[in-house]
């Protein structure tokens, strides 16, 4: 078995602003379009090292207007801001899907910290 196996179906919810990552009937995800904007893998959002990492907000409303796939192994997320530069890729994707709440909590606090609100 591949250490990052690719999912078996992505479904956009855009109405509820969720996608929807399906690896087995017993692991699948529901990713708010908001998680996936802040936590987005591109330079732009993570910087080039640790503690580079730019604080996101204002995306509660964010949309995604397209799945691109990048080879077999990753997908570009189009989003309606015009963000398009990171590359989720199979291993990332389940890695936002399994540490979700800790990694939403984790960008609550900073937001917090940093006396901003998301919108």
């Amino acid at each position: 078995m591949q250490d990052s196996p690719a999912p078996i179906e992505l479904r956009l919810r855009r109405a509820s602003r969720v996608l929807e990552v399906h690896y087995t009937e017993e692991e699948s995800y529901r990713l708010p379009f908001e998680y996936l904007r802040v936590h987005s893998p591109s330079a732009e959002v993570q910087g080039h090292g640790p503690g580079q990492e730019t604080l996101v907000l204002g995306k509660q409303t964010v949309g995604i207007t397209a799945v691109e796939p990048v080879g077999a192994y990753a997908v570009r997320l189009v989003f309606d801001d015009g963000h398009d530069s990171g590359l989720y890729s199979w291993k990332y994707l389940r890695e936002l899907g399994r540490e979700q709440p800790s990694r939403w909590e984790r960008y609550l606090a900073r937001v917090r910290a940093a006396g901003a609100a998301r919108d």
